[in-house]
Protein backbone atom coordinates (compact mmCIF):
# COMPACT_ATOMS: atom_id res chain seq x y z
CA UNK A 1 0.00 0.00 0.00
CA UNK A 2 1.17 3.30 -0.69
CA UNK A 3 1.94 6.39 1.18
CA UNK A 4 -0.81 8.09 0.13
CA UNK A 5 -3.51 5.12 0.10
CA UNK A 6 -2.64 4.70 3.82
CA UNK A 7 -3.03 8.15 4.67
CA UNK A 8 -6.26 8.10 2.85
CA UNK A 9 -7.45 4.80 4.58
CA UNK A 10 -6.37 6.75 7.88
CA UNK A 11 -8.28 9.85 7.19
CA UNK A 12 -11.48 7.20 6.63
CA UNK A 13 -11.28 5.70 9.47
CA UNK A 14 -11.06 9.08 11.86
CA UNK A 15 -14.04 10.26 10.39
CA UNK A 16 -16.66 7.22 10.84
CA UNK A 17 -19.00 8.55 13.97
CA UNK A 18 -18.59 5.42 16.62
CA UNK A 19 -21.35 5.11 18.84
CA UNK A 20 -22.03 2.47 22.05
CA UNK A 21 -25.49 1.67 22.51
CA UNK A 22 -25.55 -1.02 24.80
CA UNK A 23 -23.41 -3.01 27.18
CA UNK A 24 -25.07 -6.07 29.22
CA UNK A 25 -23.95 -8.63 31.01
CA UNK A 26 -25.75 -12.04 29.62
CA UNK A 27 -25.42 -15.08 31.49
CA UNK A 28 -25.24 -18.45 29.97
CA UNK A 29 -26.89 -21.33 32.61
CA UNK A 30 -24.20 -24.78 32.67
CA UNK A 31 -24.23 -27.61 35.02
CA UNK A 32 -21.70 -25.68 37.48
CA UNK A 33 -24.07 -22.33 37.27
CA UNK A 34 -24.03 -19.13 35.43
CA UNK A 35 -21.46 -17.76 33.32
CA UNK A 36 -21.00 -14.52 32.91
CA UNK A 37 -20.42 -11.98 30.07
CA UNK A 38 -20.17 -8.57 28.84
CA UNK A 39 -22.51 -8.18 25.31
CA UNK A 40 -21.73 -4.58 23.64
CA UNK A 41 -23.45 -3.20 20.79
CA UNK A 42 -21.45 -0.53 18.77
CA UNK A 43 -22.73 1.37 15.69
CA UNK A 44 -20.22 3.05 13.40
CA UNK A 45 -21.70 5.78 10.44
CA UNK A 46 -19.59 7.99 8.50
CA UNK A 47 -22.69 10.69 8.62
CA UNK A 48 -22.85 10.83 4.84
CA UNK A 49 -24.82 7.59 4.30
CA UNK A 50 -23.20 4.74 5.45
CA UNK A 51 -23.76 2.93 8.51
CA UNK A 52 -22.74 -0.09 10.13
CA UNK A 53 -23.64 -2.07 13.71
CA UNK A 54 -21.34 -4.75 15.43
CA UNK A 55 -21.89 -7.00 18.46
CA UNK A 56 -19.30 -8.34 20.44
CA UNK A 57 -19.20 -10.55 23.52
CA UNK A 58 -16.32 -10.98 26.08
CA UNK A 59 -15.34 -11.86 29.60
CA UNK A 60 -14.34 -8.23 29.67
CA UNK A 61 -16.18 -4.84 28.23
CA UNK A 62 -13.00 -3.59 26.32
CA UNK A 63 -12.42 -6.93 24.63
CA UNK A 64 -16.43 -6.74 23.74
CA UNK A 65 -15.94 -3.43 22.30
CA UNK A 66 -12.96 -4.09 20.17
CA UNK A 67 -14.80 -7.31 18.87
CA UNK A 68 -18.40 -5.28 18.14
CA UNK A 69 -16.30 -1.90 16.63
CA UNK A 70 -14.54 -4.69 14.27
CA UNK A 71 -17.79 -6.36 13.19
CA UNK A 72 -19.40 -2.75 12.78
CA UNK A 73 -16.48 -1.22 10.50
CA UNK A 74 -16.98 -4.56 8.70
CA UNK A 75 -20.61 -4.75 8.16
CA UNK A 76 -20.91 -0.69 6.72
CA UNK A 77 -24.47 -0.53 4.21
CA UNK A 78 -25.43 2.28 2.56
CA UNK A 79 -28.15 4.23 3.51
CA UNK A 80 -30.39 6.49 0.59
CA UNK A 81 -30.99 9.90 1.56
CA UNK A 82 -32.67 12.67 -0.20
CA UNK A 83 -31.25 15.63 1.69
CA UNK A 84 -31.18 15.72 5.10
CA UNK A 85 -33.74 13.02 5.57
CA UNK A 86 -35.15 9.69 3.63
CA UNK A 87 -37.20 9.79 0.70
CA UNK A 88 -40.34 8.26 2.01
CA UNK A 89 -42.47 6.39 4.85
CA UNK A 90 -40.99 2.58 5.80
CA UNK A 91 -41.63 0.25 8.77
CA UNK A 92 -38.92 -1.95 9.51
CA UNK A 93 -39.15 -5.28 11.46
CA UNK A 94 -37.03 -7.76 13.07
CA UNK A 95 -38.74 -10.64 15.78
CA UNK A 96 -41.20 -8.36 17.98
CA UNK A 97 -39.67 -4.67 17.04
CA UNK A 98 -41.59 -2.62 14.68
CA UNK A 99 -39.85 0.66 13.88
CA UNK A 100 -41.82 3.64 12.09
CA UNK A 101 -39.54 6.16 10.06
CA UNK A 102 -41.15 9.31 8.33
CA UNK A 103 -39.73 11.56 6.38
CA UNK A 104 -39.78 15.33 7.96
CA UNK A 105 -39.05 18.75 7.03
CA UNK A 106 -35.89 20.76 7.12
CA UNK A 107 -34.83 21.80 10.77
CA UNK A 108 -36.89 18.88 12.48
CA UNK A 109 -34.04 17.09 13.25
CA UNK A 110 -34.04 13.62 14.68
CA UNK A 111 -36.97 12.87 16.57
CA UNK A 112 -36.32 9.32 17.74
CA UNK A 113 -34.55 7.96 20.84
CA UNK A 114 -31.88 5.39 22.27
CA UNK A 115 -30.92 3.07 19.68
CA UNK A 116 -33.06 4.58 16.60
CA UNK A 117 -31.59 7.55 16.87
CA UNK A 118 -28.22 7.15 17.40
CA UNK A 119 -28.26 4.72 14.20
CA UNK A 120 -30.08 8.08 12.25
CA UNK A 121 -27.43 9.95 13.05
CA UNK A 122 -24.67 8.35 12.24
CA UNK A 123 -25.63 7.25 9.04
CA UNK A 124 -26.22 11.08 8.50
CA UNK A 125 -29.82 11.70 8.51
CA UNK A 126 -30.36 14.85 10.01
CA UNK A 127 -34.56 15.53 9.90
CA UNK A 128 -36.55 12.66 10.47
CA UNK A 129 -39.81 11.62 13.03
CA UNK A 130 -39.56 8.01 14.28
CA UNK A 131 -42.22 5.67 16.01
CA UNK A 132 -40.79 2.34 18.08
CA UNK A 133 -43.78 -0.02 18.39
CA UNK A 134 -43.77 -3.37 19.96
CA UNK A 135 -40.84 -4.93 21.80
CA UNK A 136 -38.74 -2.54 23.68
CA UNK A 137 -35.33 -5.11 23.32
CA UNK A 138 -32.41 -2.60 22.60
CA UNK A 139 -30.57 -5.04 20.12
CA UNK A 140 -33.91 -5.91 18.20
CA UNK A 141 -35.22 -2.22 17.73
CA UNK A 142 -31.85 -1.49 16.78
CA UNK A 143 -31.31 -4.21 14.00
CA UNK A 144 -35.47 -3.00 13.13
CA UNK A 145 -34.01 -0.08 12.46
CA UNK A 146 -31.23 -1.55 10.06
CA UNK A 147 -34.07 -3.43 8.09
CA UNK A 148 -35.88 -0.31 7.88
CA UNK A 149 -33.38 1.95 6.40
CA UNK A 150 -32.32 -1.12 3.93
CA UNK A 151 -36.06 -0.80 2.48
CA UNK A 152 -35.62 3.01 1.87
CA UNK A 153 -35.42 3.40 -2.05
CA UNK A 154 -34.58 6.51 -4.04
CA UNK A 155 -37.27 8.75 -5.62
CA UNK A 156 -35.40 8.13 -9.23
CA UNK A 157 -35.52 4.30 -8.77
CA UNK A 158 -39.05 4.03 -7.42
CA UNK A 159 -40.76 6.64 -10.34
CA UNK A 160 -38.79 4.37 -12.71
CA UNK A 161 -39.96 1.14 -11.28
CA UNK A 162 -44.09 2.54 -11.15
CA UNK A 163 -43.42 4.39 -14.47
CA UNK A 164 -44.39 7.77 -13.04
CA UNK A 165 -42.27 11.17 -13.14
CA UNK A 166 -39.79 11.31 -9.98
CA UNK A 167 -41.65 15.00 -8.96
CA UNK A 168 -44.44 12.51 -8.08
CA UNK A 169 -42.60 10.57 -5.50
CA UNK A 170 -40.60 13.48 -3.84
CA UNK A 171 -41.89 14.86 0.10
CA UNK A 172 -44.44 17.12 -0.38
CA UNK A 173 -42.41 19.81 1.43
CA UNK A 174 -40.18 19.37 -1.80
CA UNK A 175 -43.01 19.70 -4.59
CA UNK A 176 -43.95 22.82 -3.34
CA UNK A 177 -40.36 24.86 -3.84
CA UNK A 178 -40.16 23.97 -7.59
CA UNK A 179 -43.62 24.03 -8.18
Amino acid sequence: MSDFAATEYAAQEQQLDERVIEIARVAKVVKGGRRFQFRVTVVIGDNHGKVGMGVGKANAVPDAMRKATERARKDLHEVTLSGTTIPHEVIGKVAGARVLLKPASRGTGVIAAGGVRAVLEAAGVRDILTKSLGSANVLNVVMATFDALSLVRSPAVEAARRGKPVEELTPFWERRKHG
